[in-house]
C-alpha cells in the first residue's frame, strides 16, 4: 500500500484540487502519525459550502504511511479547508494556506 499510495493520491487529487493565481499547481506531503486510519480527505477554498468528492477515493493512508498531495482545481486562492475522516470515527477540520504548504501531518 505505501508504496502505491503516493502515485494514487497525486493522480487523484490532480484531477480535484487548486491551481494559484499564477497557474502554478501546489504539491505538498501529507503523513499520517496519528493512531487512525485516514479514510476520506475533502478540501475546499474557503467560504465554499460544498467539499466536492472525497480526494482518496478507494485508497486508506493507514498510521505511519504518507503520500503527496496535488491541489490543482483552477481557483486563484491559497485558503483552503480540509476535512479528514478517520477509522475510528473522528473528523479533524483545518484550514490552511496551500501556497506555503510543503507538508502536513495528521498527529493524535
Amino acid at each position: 500500500m505505501l508504496s502505491s499510495f503516493p502515485a494514487l493520491v497525486a493522480g487523484v487529487l490532480a484531477a480535484c484540487v487548486a491551481s494559484v493565481a499564477v497557474a502554478q499547481d501546489v504539491e505538498y506531503s501529507l503523513s499520517n502519525a496519528s493512531s487512525a486510519t485516514l479514510l476520506e480527505l475533502y478540501t475546499s477554498p474557503v467560504g465554499n459550502e460544498s467539499w466536492g468528492e472525497d480526494l482518496l477515493a478507494d485508497a486508506d493512508l493507514a498510521p505511519g504511511e504518507g503520500g503527496s498531495v496535488m491541489i490543482a482545481d483552477g481557483e486563484e486562492t491559497c485558503e483552503y479547508d480540509m476535512l479528514f475522516v478517520f477509522d475510528d470515527e473522528t473528523e479533524l477540520t483545518d484550514t490552511v494556506d496551500i501556497c506555503d504548504l510543503a507538508s502536513y501531518e495528521l498527529t493524535d
